[in-house]
């Protein structure tokens, strides 16, 4: 049962995400930081106030802390600004600059799903695909 347990534990998908859990949790302390220490003062100066949780207002003694909902649809929306604007299209752009580009895909005629050219089974509902080259449809 050990050695099983070491097989697994050293597989490389296993280790894999490891890898991918850690670093992200890193990476996620970086644009926490970013979003916290640069585009919430910036949201600060424009709007005159970066914390909005103390606004509420009572409807027959039930009190609606909408400012802690702003607060976290503030946060959310940076978060996600600052992934798009410094990570994914930077990456995006390297990509680009080095000619790596996705490989051409088809749609499934089962699922519908975008799978690749070459395919010969769908990732997403399983069917067998027809060859690219082969004009007529999978048979179910």
């Amino acid at each position: 049962m050990a050695r099983q347990f070491k097989e697994f534990l050293l597989r490389g998908n296993v280790v894999d995400l490891a890898v991918a859990v850690v670093i992200g949790a890193a990476f996620g302390t970086v644009i926490a930081s970013l979003v916290r220490d640069l585009l919430t003062p910036l949201v600060a100066a424009v709007f005159g106030k970066h914390d909005f949780s103390t606004l509420a207002f009572a409807v027959n003694g039930s009190h609606f802390r909408y400012g802690a909902f702003i607060n976290a649809l503030v946060a959310f929306v940076s978060v996600a600004a600052a992934m798009f604007f410094f990570v994914v299209k930077p990456i995006n752009l390297l990509f680009v600059r080095h000619g790596e580009t996705q490989p051409p895909k088809r749609a499934c005629p089962e699922c519908l799903s975008d799978i690749p050219i070459a395919a010969r089974r769908c990732a997403f509902c399983t069917a067998p695909q027809p060859a690219p080259d082969d004009p007529t449809p999978a048979a179910a």
